[in-house]
């Protein structure tokens, strides 16, 4: 593959099966488009259905909407269930959705907003639809995070819920990276089975509506230099829709932008930061996700040299 890899370079989809989370807008939007256009059936896996249902009306290719809330683990295993019943098997799941930088509140479970919906809705949900995906060869999990996992880096496993005190970057930072650790970590358990693999991958600065939540001190500054330093959604989507489709990818990669600080530019391989690789913590990270979640993954335990630091 050349250095500019673009939807030009997606491999033909037809007969795959792709469920993408938070498609109705910006980066899950383009990402569910590509793939529809390149002949995969899509799920878009929205909270707002008439938002996904419109979003569906503008995409084209085999495309269908499921309701999907990741702030209540309810409506995690109710979409789940629906999927489970209209699908024999599952080729990309994609963790899209997330929010960012919200105010201090939790989902329906009681799990704080950010590390709820960004890490704790989509492990509960992966693990739910795992099955469908590990007879299938060349299936794929592609689970989308941040640069913002180096913002305070650290899993806070004595305030995970940020009980003591609140903030929406750092808040955000934990979402992120452990969006990296359970990729890594999935990917060790899934290296012995031989078909489905994790991946990772981030946008880099893209103009979306994920900032919506930004402080309000902050928010006219950005809007004014917002198109000297972020790219369209449409160029966001690469990265997941590199480590979703091109042949090359391995599962463990993690894929960003490839230009200056990774902030815009065409996808390339990148590497997250050194406590994302933790082994340990990402061990006990996911220890603590299925207690909280109640999700136990078909999966066996972690093959401890699978993914390289």
């Amino acid at each position: 593959m050349g250095e500019k890899w673009t939807t030009a370079n997606i491999p033909d989809q037809r007969g795959r099966v792709a469920v993408v989370t938070g498609a109705n807008t910006g980066l899950g939007y383009e990402t569910a488009s590509a793939l529809a256009e390149r002949g995969a059936s899509v799920v878009l896996a929205v909270r707002n259905v008439d938002k996904g249902k419109q979003a569906a009306a503008r995409i084209r290719g085999d495309v269908t909407v499921q309701a999907l809330d990741l702030t209540s683990l309810d409506s995690v295993r109710s979409a789940a269930a629906a999927l489970r019943s209209r699908f024999d098997r599952i080729d990309l799941l994609i963790n899209n959705a997330g929010v960012m930088y919200t105010p201090r509140q939790t989902t329906r479970d009681g799990f704080e907003m950010q590390f709820g919906t960004n890490h704790l809705g989509h492990f509960a949900l992966t693990g739910l639809l795992l099955d469908l995906m590990l007879p299938v060869p060349g299936s794929r999990v592609v689970t989308v995070s941040s640069t913002g996992h180096r913002i305070r880096a650290a899993i806070h496993f004595d305030d995970l819920q940020w009980e003591r005190s609140y903030s929406r970057a750092g808040a955000y930072g934990q979402s992120k990276l452990a969006n990296l650790m359970f990729t890594y970590e999935l990917q060790r358990r899934l290296s012995t089975h031989g078909t489905t693999v994790a991946m990772a991958a981030h946008p880099g600065m893209s103009n979306t509506e994920l900032v919506r939540n930004t402080p309000a001190a902050f928010r006219l500054p950005l809007t004014l230099i917002a198109p000297l330093i972020t790219q369209t959604p449409a160029m966001g989507a690469l990265p997941t829709l590199r480590a979703a489709a091109d042949p090359a990818a391995l599962g463990g990669q993690y894929y960003g932008p490839g230009g200056f600080a990774e902030v815009k530019g065409h996808p390339r391989l990148v590497t997250s930061s050194p406590e994302s690789y933790d082994v340990a913590v990402q061990q006990r990270l996911w220890a603590v996700s299925e207690d909280l979640t109640g999700v136990r993954f078909p999966i066996g335990q972690s093959v401890r040299s699978a993914v390289p630091a």
